[in-house]
């Protein structure tokens, strides 16, 4: 059955994001746990012989690449577990031309081109810069260029943070349009239960889920979070952003990427790591981008009425049902719509800032005319920038 899945997804896969976990390009020093010396050419050779062979399937390859900071943590001998943010920055201006230095070398002896590309989150907030980072991502692919993506960790402190390269990796399959989704951990998927109690139990290692159909509150108990001091994600991020992809209908694939073998036997169907899948449903594009890629400025509880209109009958939000507003926002930012009992149900384009939907939360529209005359919304958020979560 799990081949069979498997099997469907590669059935006519023309383009794939791979996800780099730092991890997979480190070298480790023997018996000193934590430490590192820095980029493990041998594995980068590695996985671009590895690359060549995917693209000799006449598959295109995007690749989400970690590993920025650690190289520069080697670059400028900075080797204890906690660091400023500020040292953080300077790891990342200077690895992140050495990272991109060895890609450069290690897959031009396989006849690939590489570019690289330094996304932050407002490259992706922002609709027009959003739609050029895809034009320059299929300007590049369509000349036989591997791009390869990074946080633009150097100039931004928000996106230092656990999960990053993750939750970019899903960003970037459903900006791309792209098959499959495959992270590269040091893992072999999502297990049953926590591998590290089983461990000290002395007991035998729990079963890998081999496929998981929908992200529940269960599932995310199970991933827990890494105690990694290189790495900055675990299996929680993974779950997190194969939740993203699959809202757009796209698989992703969590796998062992220090197994060499894996890449091969995931091409030909077989069974190996944890499967996110629910089918290929997918929302559409902008509402993909509301839903998962902007950042929400504020909260805007409703009503009962309003909270059912909006569910189940797909109806914009009116003044009317607005009992609560919070944050600090303006018009046209993202913002979380709560039910009454705090549960985000949807999230959307606001069409009022913060001062003016305080003043006409719970009026009716012809109450709100008579505020603002005919220069006013009816709606605060319209069903068309609306998605229901």
């Amino acid at each position: 059955m799990q081949d069979d899945i498997r099997g469907e997804i590669l059935k006519g896969l023309k383009r794939v994001v791979i996800k780099i976990g730092s991890s997979i390009i480190t070298q480790f020093e023997k018996g000193q746990a934590g430490s590192e010396n820095g980029l493990n050419a041998n594995n980068v050779r590695r996985l671009a012989e590895t690359i060549r062979r995917i693209i000799d399937r006449d598959c295109e390859v995007v690749l989400v690449s970690s590993g920025a900071i650690m190289a520069g943590r080697e670059r400028l001998g900075l080797h204890r577990a906690n660091l400023s943010i500020p040292e953080k920055q300077a790891c990342a201006a200077i690895g992140q031309s050495y990272l991109m230095h060895t890609y450069e070398k290690k897959f031009e002896k396989q006849g690939l081109r590489v570019a690289q590309i330094l996304l932050g989150h407002d490259d992706l907030e922002n609709r027009k810069r959003f739609l050029n980072a895809k034009h320059t991502m299929e300007a590049l692919l369509e000349h036989k260029v591997i791009p390869i993506i990074n946080e633009n960790d150097s100039v931004t402190i928000d996106e230092i943070k656990i999960g990053d390269n993750d939750t970019l990796a899903a960003t970037v399959a459903c900006l791309v349009n792209a098959q499959l989704l495959i992270i590269l951990s040091d893992v072999d998927g999502l297990f049953s239960s926590d591998p590290s109690i089983k461990r000290k139990k002395g007991e035998s290692p729990p079963e890998i889920i081999e496929h998981v159909d929908g992200i529940t509150e269960e599932i995310e108990k199970l991933a827990g979070r890494s105690n990694s001091t290189i790495t900055v994600g675990g299996m929680y991020t993974k779950v997190l952003a194969a939740k993203r992809t699959m809202s757009f209908g796209i698989p992703t694939l969590v796998v062992n990427g220090l197994d060499n073998s894996v890449p091969d036997k995931i091409f030909s169907g077989k069974s190996v790591g944890t499967l996110f899948w629910a089918g290929r449903e997918k929302i559409a594009n902008r509402k993909h981008w509301i839903a998962h890629t902007l950042k929400p400025s504020g909260k805007i509880t409703v009503d009962s009425g309003a909270s059912k209109a909006i569910v189940d009958r797909g109806k914009s939000l009116l003044p009317a049902g607005v009992i609560k507003v919070e944050g600090e926002f303006e018009f046209g930012n993202a913002v979380h719509i709560l039910s009454e009992d705090g549960t985000e149900i949807a999230r959307g384009l606001v069409n009022y800032n913060l001062r003016d939907l305080n003043q006409i939360k719970g009026m009716k529209t012809s109450a709100v005319r008579k505020i603002f005359g005919e220069n006013f919304y009816e709606e605060v958020v319209h069903r068309d920038d609306l998605v229901v979560l």
